[in-house]
This record gives structure tokens, C-alpha cells and sequence, in this order.
């Protein structure tokens, strides 16, 4: 994955002539937004690299896997940004890979000022366990547990 930050690409620009553009998105298609950096691409490559399947992370995520699949397969997209949390979660993604999974399904990132979101970060940094014990911590801190589906705020 040799994705160039936003900052490297800016500073490329600043050195593209108007002639030169074509040739700046061949030289960055990784790096630029489209099908290449796609959630479902970003996901897929991450599950390739740590030899883990779609299945086995579905059922981490206690997600039903057809629409698991759905999801992945870009078929389906979901509002619930608690549904992508799980497959992060599942996938074992670290804490900046999820806040550019989240990025990528065009979600809002866990945010250190909103209680949840920061005590979801901490969950993501240390790994206690299962969804199950995930979910346990946040009703312990009087806070929702991650959903499945339903109404999301």
C-alpha cells in the first residue's frame, strides 16, 4: 500500500504545471480517491496482508455474513457507523486504520471529545477482547453498545 499522504501530494502539485496533470494522476492513482481507495478495497487488502478471511471477520463482528458481503462488495452501504466499527474491530484493524476505514466509507471519525468515540478509541488501542466484551465496556461506562442494526444517532 503505497498510499502518499495528503500533505505529499500537495506539495507535488505545487511543483505540477496545468500541462502536467494526466501525468501527476498516473504517477498517484494509489493515492487518489476512486475504486483503488475504496472502503471495500482498503478492507480487502488489510485482510490479504494479516491472512484473515471476510467470514471469519463477519463472525468476529457478529454481522450476519451475507450482508457482510453486501457491504464489501459495495451493494450495500449502510448508514451505521457502528456496523463498519465491528469490521474494523473484527479485521483487527489498529486505531489509525479504522479512522481511515471510516474515512473511506465516508463516516465520521472517532472524535476524542465525545465520550464514546474516546473510550472506543482506547478499546481499539488495547484490544480487550470480543465485540461481546467490547459492547460489556461500554454498557459498564453507561454507554451504547455497538450496534447491528436499528436506529443510529
Amino acid at each position: 500500500m503505497g498510499e502518499k499522504s495528503t500533505r505529499d501530494l500537495e506539495e507535488v502539485l505545487g511543483r505540477t504545471h496545468l500541462s502536467e496533470f494526466d501525468q501527476y494522476c498516473r504517477d498517484n492513482k494509489e493515492s487518489m480517491h476512486g475504486e483503488s481507495s475504496s472502503f471495500s478495497t482498503y478492507i480487502k487488502n488489510i485482510l490479504a496482508y494479516k491472512h484473515m478471511t471476510q467470514q471469519e471477520v463477519f463472525l468476529k463482528a457478529e454481522i450476519p455474513e451475507r450482508y457482510g458481503y453486501k457491504l464489501l462488495s459495495g451493494e450495500k452501504r449502510t448508514k451505521q457507523r457502528d456496523i463498519i466499527l465491528r469490521i474494523c474491530y473484527a479485521a483487527e484493524l489498529s486505531l489509525s486504520e479504522t479512522q481511515r476505514a471510516l474515512k473511506k466509507y465516508e463516516m465520521p471519525v472517532l472524535y476524542a471529545k465525545k465520550q464514546r468515540d474516546a473510550l472506543l478509541m482506547i478499546l481499539f488501542n488495547e484490544r480487550p477482547g470480543s465485540i461481546a466484551e467490547v459492547n460489556g465496556f461500554l454498557r459498564e461506562n453507561g454507554m451504547d453498545p455497538l450496534r447491528t442494526s436499528g436506529f443510529q444517532e
